[in-house]
């Protein structure tokens, strides 16, 4: 049924950045294969905005911690739908402010599993395919904590650090090869009410959109990162992006601000 269309995999598809990310490649002819891990619900309506407004996509719950649940849907895409031209990163880590006492085991490692260690499993299961293929994209969602490790932040930090430096590895095997590796790091908060909306509590959320979103364009718009990711994925090989930094133009860059919202 999709086999004549390319596939986006977005990895990480919620109401913010991922799902807005499906629905552009979808736009753009693209079937877009949406995976999260909770809410079946919104993964439903997500597909069938996709479709009411002409597109293809599929979703899919699945756990990227637990062993092999990427490796089995890359092998399914890839059997059932058709050849990944795209995948979108997307897993987010942030597990909020924590003093080193506070940051038990369990969670320092579990942010290096959604964090790093899911990208090594993504990247180990699709690039050879694409190397078969003689191109691909991975698009790789990061945050400052990528950049700069703030008090509080031991895992988050430490997890994004080694998703910045895993896409760099990838870029020089890969990049030889076909095969496109973009970081891409947003720098500011993001008008997203599954994850800054969770962070915050629906009252904070409701008053920063009122403050900084909306018509005040103090907030990043997971529409318009869409539109960013998109352009990244048709760049030709000539000029293709490797790092990117994305944020609002009324923050300060992640180098000149220590008090930014942490993503």
């Amino acid at each position: 049924m999709y086999k004549m269309k390319p596939v986006c995999l977005v990895l990480g598809a919620g109401a913010g950045i991922g799902g807005n990310v499906g629905k552009r490649f979808a736009q753009a002819g693209y079937h877009s294969v949406l995976c999260r891990r909770t809410d079946k619900d919104g993964l439903t309506k997500l597909v069938s905005d996709i479709e009411r407004d002409g597109g293809s996509a599929s979703g899919f719950l699945i756990n990227a911690v637990e062993p092999n649940g990427i490796e089995d849907r890359v092998a399914a895409v890839e059997a059932d739908i058709g050849p990944i031209e795209v995948v979108v990163y997307n897993l987010g880590a942030q597990i909020g402010d924590r003093a080193l006492k506070d940051t038990t085991y369990k969670a320092f490692e579990r942010g290096w599993r959604m964090a790093t260690f899911g990208l090594f499993r993504v990247a180990s299961a699709v690039c050879p395919l694409m190397e078969g293929r003689g191109s691909g994209t991975i698009l790789v969602t990061s945050a400052t904590a990528a950049v700069r490790g703030n008090s509080g932040q031991h895992s988050h930090a430490a997890a994004m650090g080694g998703r910045r430096m895993l896409c760099q590895t990838l870029n020089a095997e890969f990049g030889p090869k076909g095969i496109h590796v973009a970081h891409i790091l947003i720098d500011g908060a993001v008008d997203a009410p599954d994850t800054l909306g969770k962070m915050l509590g629906a009252e904070e959320f409701k008053k920063l959109r009122e403050t900084r979103g909306m018509d005040h364009d103090g907030l990043i718009l997971p529409v318009k990162v869409a539109d960013t990711y998109f352009h990244l994925a048709q760049q030709v090989r000539s000029t293709w992006t490797h790092e990117m930094d994305l944020r609002s133009f009324s923050d300060m860059a992640w180098w000149n601000n220590s008090n930014q919202i942490m993503v």
